[in-house]
C-alpha cells in the first residue's frame, strides 16, 4: 500500500524479524488477483492476493495484516485471502492485528504473537522508528506535491522522491533518518520552480488504499501534479498511525498527525460512523473548501459501500460550498485513457473558474 512497506519494514527488522517485501505492483500481480479473487471484492483485496503469491514465490510463510470492524468488508478480507491461499496451496500462517480501538489490551498481546521473545523496550523502539520513518516521508511526499506543478523539469522531484524513499529505508536507526530526511528535504528545495505560478489547489479524499497505492488509482496524484495542481490527501499513513494504533503521545511531535477523523466538519452531513472512511471523505472535503481549495476527487474501489454513501453526500457540500466534485472508481476494468480524459475536463473546469476569480479581483482593485 503506497511506502507502507518502509514504515513497517524497519520497525519489523530493528525487532529482529525477517521481512520480504513483495516486488512492485504491476498488470502481473494484479492479474494473478483478479483470477484467483471473487468477482464481486474490490481491488484491494484482488491486488493483496496478487502480492501474496509473488512474496510466496521469494520465501514468505506469514503474513501480517490489519483487522477492522464495522460495516467495511476489509474486516473480513484477510480470513478469505488466507483461505483462497490455502485453496491454491500457498500456505501461510496469518496474523491479523485488529485496532486497538475498541480494546487495546487484545491489540497489544496481538502484538506480543508477532515479536516472539523480543524485549518490550525493542518492540517500542521498533514502533518508533517505523513511526518516524512513516512521518519523514509523509512529509516529503507533500513537499513533493507542492513541487510537482512548479517544477521547470517536470518529473525531477518524483525522482529525487523515489531515492529519498531507498535511502529512508536503509536507515537503520533515528539518527540516520534524520540525516536522510534532511539530505532529502534540501535536494527537493533546491529544484528550479516557478514560483509565481498560479497553481490550482485539489483535494484528494477517498478510501485508504487508492488515496496511498498509486497503482490502485492509476497514479491520479501525480497526473493532476503534471496538469498544474497541488494535490494534498486527506489521509496520510502517519496520521492514520498516529490515530489508531499510538497512544495519546507516545511518539508524537508537535503538529504530526491530523488529530481528528474530521466528524466535526462532517456532521452537517454526515453524522455517523458509515465503515472505512465515508466520514471521513466527506469532513475533509468540507476542510479543503473552508481552505480555498479549488476543487475535491474523490477516489475509491468499485463497489466500495463507505464511498458510495460519500458520494451520495457530495453533492450537498458542493452547493453549500460552490467547490466542485469529481468521483472516481477504479477496478481491473478501468481504463488509463478514460481517467486522463476526465482528470483533463476536470482540470480545464477549475483553471477557468480560477482564472475568472483571479481576474474579478484585479479589475475590483484596479477600479
Amino acid at each position: 500500500m503506497g511506502n507502507t512497506w518502509v514504515a513497517l519494514k524497519g520497525m519489523l527488522e530493528y525487532i529482529g524479524l525477517e521481512v520480504i517485501v513483495p516486488p512492485p505492483i504491476t498488470k502481473d500481480t494484479l492479474s494473478l488477483g483478479v483470477q484467483h479473487s471473487p468477482e464481486f471484492a474490490c481491488l484491494p483485496l484482488k491486488i493483496n492476493i496478487g502480492n501474496f503469491i509473488e512474496a510466496k514465490k521469494l520465501g514468505a510463510d506469514v503474513f501480517i495484516m490489519a483487522g477492522g470492524t464495522g460495516p467495511c468488508r476489509f474486516g473480513l478480507y484477510a480470513q478469505l485471502e488466507k483461505e483462497i491461499l490455502q485453496e491454491l496451496g500457498y500456505h501461510y500462517d496469518s496474523l491479523i492485528i485488529e485496532p486497538p480501538d475498541t480494546s487495546y489490551w487484545q491489540f497489544v498481546k496481538q502484538i506480543k504473537k508477532v515479536v516472539g521473545k523480543a524485549s518490550w523496550w525493542r518492540v517500542l523502539q521498533g514502533i518508533r522508528l517505523g513511526y518516524k520513518k512513516a512521518v519523514a516521508l509523509d512529509n516529503l511526499e507533500k513537499l513533493v506535491q507542492e513541487i510537482r506543478p512548479r517544477e521547470l523539469a517536470q518529473g525531477t522531484a518524483d525522482k529525487i522522491f523515489h531515492n529519498s524513499l531507498l535511502i529512508i529505508d536503509r536507515a537503520q536507526n533515528l539518527g540516520e533518518l534524520e540525516e536522510s530526511y534532511i539530505l532529502s528535504r534540501e535536494k527537493l528545495e533546491h529544484i528550479p520552480q516557478d514560483e509565481e505560478k498560479n497553481v490550482v489547489k485539489i483535494g484528494l479524499v477517498g478510501e485508504i488504499y487508492t488515496l496511498l497505492e498509486p497503482f490502485a488509482s492509476m497514479e491520479i496524484e501525480k497526473k493532476l501534479g503534471y496538469m498544474g495542481a497541488q494535490v494534498h490527501r486527506s489521509l496520510y499513513l502517519s496520521d492514520w498511525i498516529s490515530e489508531h494504533l499510538l497512544s495519546p503521545g507516545l511518539f508524537k511531535g508537535k503538529g504530526e498527525g491530523r488529530g481528528s477523523h474530521f466528524q466535526n466538519s462532517a456532521s452537517p452531513f454526515l453524522n455517523h460512523f458509515v465503515g472505512g472512511h465515508g466520514q471521513e471523505s466527506i469532513g475533509a472535503s468540507v476542510l479543503f473548501a473552508r481552505e480555498g481549495y479549488d476543487g475535491i476527487v474523490q477516489v475509491a474501489p468499485l463497489t466500495c459501500m463507505p464511498e458510495i454513501v460519500a458520494h451520495n453526500i457530495f453533492p450537498q457540500v458542493s452547493k453549500s460550498y460552490g467547490i466542485p466534485v469529481l468521483n472516481i472508481y477504479v477496478d481491473e476494468q478501468t481504463g488509463e485513457a478514460g481517467i486522463n480524459t476526465r482528470l483533463e475536463a476536470f482540470m480545464e473546469l477549475l483553471q477557468s473558474k480560477k482564472d475568472a476569480l483571479t481576474a474579478q479581483k484585479q479589475y475590483v482593485t484596479i477600479s
